[in-house]
């Protein structure tokens, strides 16, 4: 088999090279593939996607966990406090975080500050920190964050931890990537039960109230009952498995440990019950359907011969002409008679 080479700062390693640099640990070959994933270049991106051929039999083995919330609960302070937890659990544990940074929809820069918001753990070989921009994409993920998850776990990272942009209507996309979704609130659930969507509510494996100053803070203790309360009304989950929710501070230390138990045992559980292994079956059969959808659109919107006919169709549509719906159905027509020339 011929391997295609990839070169960097003047070194030049074929796909089979880097696939063993990942499987080796080295931290900046999987950085520099990342990058290839990452790039909107066609030929970068086959390079990356044959080093994951590569590197698959060795992914898998980690523990997926999707950590979410509203804006200002604390995600990155709450991701460094369960790093140094789960490192001080098992010094052989090896954390990989994938941070997706909000994009400017205008400049399409992105603030890439998580390694500076977590500079405890950042410092750590056993850590790896990756962030990302989010850019155009809807989930509050980068597109290629699942792919970066398996090249994480090839490079032997037990824990990967992915840190969504935020809560909203379309940013639930991480749940088809973990196997534990968190989901981090702050003390006042009164007033976020109304502006929180059901269905991350419903996702949820586990609920942590953040920012509580103790056992006797009055605010977290009613957020926790009224969440505990709220979770009763919701559909039971196809394992039994109920949600915990519980009080932390992610600044102090509070209770930190407490969710590191109850992400083990919600482990131990779908593990039991057979959901672990079905949950991943049900997100691989996910992604191939995804896989296909984005690949169909960006065929579609790329297609030179259906440029001028998308302009031409709008035209009609902004005049009263034609709906939109029947100008859809007509460029999807011209689409597949353009496939059928092809061929």
């Amino acid at each position: 088999m011929k391997h295609k080479s990839f070169k960097k700062q003047n070194k030049k390693w074929t796909t089979e090279e880097l696939a063993k640099g990942i499987l080796a640990s080295n931290s900046i070959i999987l950085s520099q593939t990342i990058t290839l994933l990452e790039s909107t270049k066609e030929e970068d991106n086959k390079i990356a996607r044959e080093v994951i051929e590569l590197i698959l039999p060795k992914t898998g083995n980690s523990i997926r966990i999707g950590i979410t919330g509203v804006p200002g609960v604390g995600k990155s302070t709450f991701i460094e406090a369960i790093g140094q937890e789960i490192l001080k659990e098992n010094t052989g544990n090896k954390i990989a975080v994938l941070a997706i940074d909000p994009s400017s929809q205008k400049s399409k820069g992105s603030i890439l500050g998580d390694k500076t918001r977590m500079e405890k753990i950042s410092v750590l070989k056993n850590v790896f920190i990756r962030p990302s921009p989010a850019g155009k994409e809807l989930g509050g993920v980068h597109r290629k964050t699942r792919e970066t998850i398996l090249l994480c776990e090839a490079a032997g990272y037990n824990y990967i931890l992915v840190e969504t942009v935020g809560v909203g209507q379309s940013e639930t996309a991480v749940h088809s990537m973990v196997d534990c979704f968190l989901l981090l609130m702050l003390p006042g659930a009164g007033d976020e039960l109304q502006g929180i969507k059901r269905g991350i509510m419903e996702m949820a494996d586990i609920i942590a109230i953040n920012k509580a100053d103790s056992d006797k803070d009055i605010a977290a203790n009613t957020a926790v009952s009224n969440y505990k309360n709220a979770i009763h009304l919701l559909p039971k989950s196809d394992s039994g498995w109920i949600t915990e929710v519980t009080s932390c501070s992610a600044l102090n230390n509070f209770k930190i440990n407490l969710i590191l138990d109850n992400i083990i045992k919600f482990k131990q559980y779908q593990t039991l019950k057979g959901y672990w292994i079905k949950r991943r079956n049900q997100q691989s059969k996910y992604w191939i359907k995804k896989t296909i959808e984005q690949y169909l659109i960006n065929s579609f919107f790329e297609n030179d011969n259906l440029l001028q006919q998308i302009e031409v169709k709008e035209e009609e549509v902004l005049k009263g002409n034609i709906s939109s719906f029947k100008a859809a159905e007509e460029l999807i027509e011209i689409y597949k008679k353009n496939l059928k020339t092809n061929d």
